[in-house]
Parts: structure tokens; C-alpha cells; sequence
């Protein structure tokens, strides 16, 4: 059975089980669009499951191309968890904000039982159909997407929910010290997309060319500063800023200081990558040292520059990943998770 029956296999289960699920949880009742005991909850929480799961199943079951060599290589259980669960959240807070939208559009408005156990088992079946796509797809290029698209859910969750409307006036990482849902929305984003970022320095780097011994040594140093960057990101969540201010600041100006390092270094580490890309990285790196001078100076605040130079630098990661993928296919490199 090649991806897309099993893609479509795993909404039509999705489908089943959460139909049959929706007509014990509604019990004929009329439901609302949005908020608690509401259709979008419901769907919300059915698509993350079914995305999370729908994710690991396309990466755990042995998949093979018609020459009969495996469609992908082994994938560590840690990246398994860590993309699962980012997959579920982006289903989560995609079906929330949907709803949160339709109940604005239709105020006072409910649905009928009947039509709301639809609604919610399609809901769950497109999240299993897309998370399985995107598992049984995974590359340097579907990664960048995945990255980008889960710290933008993540971190916009965490500012919506924050029981503190002046949070900004202290700095970004003041979303995870608030000891409500946006804390926790917040650190767990940091620490799955730092697992996720471990993950590219594996399959990010993987279609990079290794004809050499030098090559392959210069590769193994790109995973590390990936590594580097990962785990550093993850402290960041782990360890808050109210509870851990030392320890917070350290791995958060060291996660600059390896991107930097990594970006200065790419160029005698990589040459193949595109000289308008190896120059954005050091006019990125401009950037950042010109916002936290102007913070020094008392231009802009701490959150300004925070969330300035974390955009930066996530842009970058994704650039990165999007271009490894055009070397890899210009120069027949696998661009599969390795």
C-alpha cells in the first residue's frame, strides 16, 4: 500500500473512532461553537490525538519503494515524541483558533448533534490525513515547515493565554514565569522545538555532500552547532527565568553566541551553500548586534530585541533547511530523514 492509501486509511480511522466517541460524549445535545463543552474543544482535542498518532504510525510502519529499499531510515524514539506531540499541538491550537473565529462569525449560534459528530470526526480525520503526509514525507524541506509552523502556534497561544496584559514591558521570556496555561504553553514550546532542532542536525544536514573525509568532518561539525542550538533552546523552556535567572540568561546568550559562531563558520564548513544565503546570516548577525546596543541605549526594550532576534534567527534555521534541500537535489543527495 504506497503513502496516500495509508494516508487516507488513517483519516478513515480517525473518522470511525472519533464519530463513535462524539455520539457518547454529545449525547444528543446541542453544542457550542467555542469554548468549554464546546464542538471546537471537542475537535480540537480529537485532532491533536489523532494527528500525534496519525505522525508516529507513518513513521512506524515499514514502508518500501518498488526497487523494494526502505522509503525512509530510522527516526530516534525522542524525535518520534518531540514531532508527534508538535504535530498535535498544531492541530490543538489550529482547531481552537478555527473555532474561535466561526463563534465570532455566528454569535449565540449552536450546533445540532447530529451535524456537530460530523464536524468533529472530519476534523480529526484531515489532521490524521496531514500528519501522516507530513511524517511519511519527512525531509530537511517538510521539517522547516513543521519548525515554523509549531513556534508560531506555540509562542501565540502563550501570548493570547497569559493571564498578564503587560508582559512585553518585561522581556519574552516573562510569557513562562506567568504559573498559568500560557507558561506552560510557552516553556513546552521551547523545549519540543529545541528536540526538534536536534532533529534537523540530523536530518537537516543529512543530503549535505560527503564525498570527502573532510567533507564528513565538516558535516558532523554542522550537527553539533545544531545540536548546540537544540539543546540550548530547550534550557531556555526547561529552566525559567524567575527560578533560574543565571542559568536562563547563560543558555540564552549562548544559543546567540552559537548561532553566530555557526553562521561566521558555515561558509568554510559548507561552500556549497548560495553566497546570497552564507551573506544573509552575517547581516542577520548585524541585526542583532545593532538591536542590543539599541537596548543598551534605552531604544527599545528587552521583549523588542528577544523576539526580534529569535525571529532571526528561526528564519535562518528554516533558510537553511530549504536550502540544503535544493543542494540536495542539484547534486542526487537523499534529502530522507538519515
Amino acid at each position: 500500500m504506497d503513502d496516500e492509501s495509508l494516508a487516507i486509511t488513517a483519516g478513515a480511522l480517525a473518522f470511525g473512532v472519533t464519530a463513535l466517541v462524539a455520539l457518547v460524549v454529545f449525547g444528543g445535545n446541542e453544542l457550542p461553537i467555542d469554548g468549554r463543552g464546546s464542538l471546537g474543544e471537542f475537535t480540537a482535542i480529537a485532532g491533536a490525538v489523532a494527528a500525534a498518532i496519525a505522525f508516529a504510525a507513518s513513521r512506524v510502519i515499514p514502508r518500501r519503494k518498488v526497487d523494494g529499499s526502505n522509503v525512509q531510515g530510522p527516526i530516534r524514539w525522542f524525535d518520534l515524541i518531540a514531532l508527534s506531540l508538535a504535530h498535535g499541538v498544531i492541530a490543538l491550537l489550529g482547531w481552537i483558533g478555527a473555532a474561535t473565529i466561526m463563534d465570532h462569525s455566528f454569535v449565540g449560534a449552536t450546533v445540532f448533534a447530529s451535524p456537530a459528530v460530523i464536524l468533529a470526526a472530519a476534523g480529526a480525520a484531515l489532521s490524521a490525513y496531514l500528519a501522516f503526509v507530513s511524517g511519511a514525507n519527512l525531509s530537511s524541506g517538510q521539517l522547516s515547515i513543521v519548525l515554523a509552523v509549531f513556534l508560531v502556534v506555540g509562542v501565540t497561544a502563550a501570548m493570547l493565554s497569559s493571564n498578564d496584559p503587560q508582559w512585553w514591558q518585561m522581556n519574552l521570556s516573562a510569557l513562562g514565569i506567568t504559573h498559568d496555561l500560557s507558561s506552560l504553553t510557552f516553556n513546552l514550546t521551547l523545549v519540543i522545538s529545541g528536540v526538534i532542532v536536534t532533529t534537523i542536525a540530523r536530518v537537516g544536514t543529512a543530503a549535505l555532500p560527503t564525498s570527502t573525509s573532510a567533507e564528513r568532518r565538516h558535516r558532523l561539525l554542522v550537527r553539533v552547532f545544531f545540536i548546540l542550538l537544540g539543546v540550548l533552546l530547550a534550557c531556555v523552556g526547561i529552566f525559567p527565568v524567575d527560578r533560574f535567572f543565571l542559568l536562563h540568561n547563560t543558555v540564552a546568550t549562548g544559543m546567540s553566541v552559537a548561532f553566530a559562531v555557526l553562521v561566521i563558520a558555515l561558509p568554510w564548513l559548507v561552500p556549497a551553500m548560495p553566497r546570497v544565503f552564507l551573506a544573509l546570516g552575517f547581516v542577520y548577525i548585524a541585526v542583532i548586534i545593532a538591536l542590543a546596543l539599541m537596548f543598551f541605549w534605552g531604544v527599545y526594550n528587552l521583549t523588542a530585541v528577544e523576539l526580534v532576534s529569535a525571529v532571526l534567527i528561526f528564519s535562518w534555521i528554516i533558510l537553511f533547511l530549504r536550502n540544503v534541500h535544493a543542494i540536495a537535489r542539484t547534486t542526487d543527495q537523499p534529502v530522507g530523514a538519515q
